[in-house]
């Protein structure tokens, strides 16, 4: 998939098909997160693959998107919010390269979270194949653009 369009198309999915997301999908979603850049390249994180997924989700805000997802991951360690953050969006891409929809979800129980997960849990991503099929590639980037729910440009950009 084009980049500007795996961009432009990308919607987090809280709703999954029934389905495992598993074998090459998930080595490369993981892939996509180990090799994110960090500050001063620390890499100060651990990648969780969660299989106790009704447990995990009562440590978060919204626990239908983790119990339900296909597969689960947790960011766990010492690693600075602005690195986790560009971890889980790379992640997220490269799962909807493969065709996998996603979505992040805040921690609501810190220390239920970390027992499960053996750390300090900075991000839970869920992740699933699409309840129905997603036609990316029939609308241009500029439809998605134009269709996406942000503010424009204009009244994002300054200019100093």
């Amino acid at each position: 998939m084009d980049t500007r369009l795996a961009i432009a198309s990308k919607r987090d999915q809280r709703r999954y098909a029934k389905r495992p997301v598993d074998g090459v999908v998930v080595e490369r979603i993981l892939d996509a997160g180990r090799v994110t850049g960090s500050s001063r390249n620390t890499q100060k994180w651990e990648f969780v693959l969660v299989a106790d997924k009704a447990a995990l989700a009562e440590a978060v805000y919204a626990p239908e998107n983790v119990a339900t997802a296909g597969l689960v991951i947790a960011i766990v360690g010492e690693a600075a919010s602005f690195d986790v953050g560009r971890c889980a969006q790379n992640m997220f891409l490269a799962a909807w390269d493969q065709g996998v929809v996603s979505c992040p979800n805040g921690v609501k129980d810190a220390d239920l979270a970390a027992a499960i997960c053996g750390g300090e849990v900075k991000a839970v991503l869920s992740f699933g194949w699409p309840v129905r099929e997603l036609h990316v590639e029939d609308r241009s980037v500029e439809e998605w653009s134009a269709q996406a729910n942000r503010k424009s440009l204009d009244e994002l950009v300054r200019r100093v």
